[in-house]
């Protein structure tokens, strides 16, 4: 049986967001790294909030609308993040996604530092990995 371990899994080069950081520049690196948001990192790498891309599209409507481009992620991120541990089950991690909305969830260690981060993909590949690691035993 394959292992189910967020850490066999997740993505050890997540885009990551600084707190100063303009809007435009976050949004930048997010169609770059064609990821759905990201996790914003203080000096040390400690996570501090997380940007989606919702929004960022409703802070550039607002940009548009008001003529105003300066607006810093710290302005808009949210700070209640909800992130995994690299020890944490996949299973259970799938099952949260059922009920909450992050599409994406920063992995951090024990003291908030961040690891990588792990996604709806991530989590349907280790589920299909298993799945066809199972039929083959059955065969």
């Amino acid at each position: 049986m394959e292992s189910l371990l967020v850490t066999d899994y997740m993505s050890k080069r997540p885009v990551k967001l600084k707190i100063n950081m303009p809007v435009a520049e976050a949004v930048e690196r997010l169609l770059d790294s064609h990821q759905t948001g990201g996790p914003v990192v203080d000096e040390n790498n400690k996570v501090v909030g997380f940007l989606s891309e919702q929004d960022c599209i409703r802070m550039m409507i607002e940009s548009s609308y008001y003529r105003e481009q300066v607006c810093r992620v710290e302005e808009i991120m949210h700070t209640e993040v909800l992130t995994v541990k690299p020890y944490s089950s996949i299973l259970e991690l799938a099952q949260q996604m059922l009920e909450l909305k992050p599409k994406v969830y920063p992995v951090v260690d024990d003291d908030g530092y961040l690891l990588g981060n792990i996604n709806r993909s991530d989590i349907l590949r280790a589920i299909d990995k298993q799945l066809r690691s199972g039929y083959k035993e059955a065969s």
